[in-house]
């Protein structure tokens, strides 16, 4: 997919449907007051690279952390009270987590809200980087960082939909497959979520 398609779909501010935990995604400004207030703001990084195939950026949380252990994820995290935006948060977040510096990062635009059942409304940032750059993961968060095509994490044929059961309740989800990598909930969720605002 050319960098100029993702660009365009980005600048124009579309809005997407989809879903995400126990809430809906929200392709509005803010939740429904009663979701807004009980949850916390929170935004990862979808970094893309700028190259002839561009490749996005994914980690693999450590075993042993509290949440999400061992999830494949996008770099990023809780926002902290020094935090001026939520762009600034997924950017610190990927300096921390894997070296990447803000400055090497060219922010596109924000996603809608993802709500996750363990109590998150997630902003994803997406931003273009350079290929090539030498990254770091943080020893006691991330096991492993790699990339994946992001034609093939856009590509709808690869968006395939389970249903489950969280905390007593049906829950669907996306699960994306590559490499014999799973990549499931949250960060599935949000790759469909930016297949849909390409795709209008």
């Amino acid at each position: 997919m050319p960098i100029e398609a993702l660009r365009a779909a980005l600048l124009a501010g579309a809005s997407a449907d989809g879903f995400g935990g126990d809430h809906a995604v929200s392709g509005h400004p803010e939740e429904p007051p009663e979701i807004r207030g009980a949850l916390a703001r929170a935004a990862v990084l979808m970094a893309v690279t700028t190259e002839r195939e561009p490749q996005l950026l994914l980690t693999r949380r450590q075993a042993h952390l509290k949440r999400h252990a061992g999830q494949i994820a996008f770099p990023g995290g809780r926002m902290d009270a020094g935090d001026a935006s939520l762009v600034v948060t997924a950017l610190r977040e990927a300096e921390e987590e894997v070296a990447l510096a803000r400055e090497h990062v060219e922010v596109l635009g924000m996603l809608e809200n993802y709500t996750t059942g363990t109590g998150f409304a997630v902003t994803p940032v997406v931003g273009l980087v350079p290929p090539g750059l030498l990254l770091h993961a943080h020893a006691g968060e991330v096991a492993e960082m790699f990339h994946v095509p992001l034609a093939h994490v856009l590509d709808p044929r690869n968006h395939e939909l389970r249903m489950g059961e969280w905390l007593g309740k049906p829950r669907r989800t996306f699960v994306i497959r590559h490499g014999g990598r799973e990549i499931w909930g949250a960060t599935a969720g949000m790759s469909v979520n930016l297949s849909k605002r390409i795709r209008l």
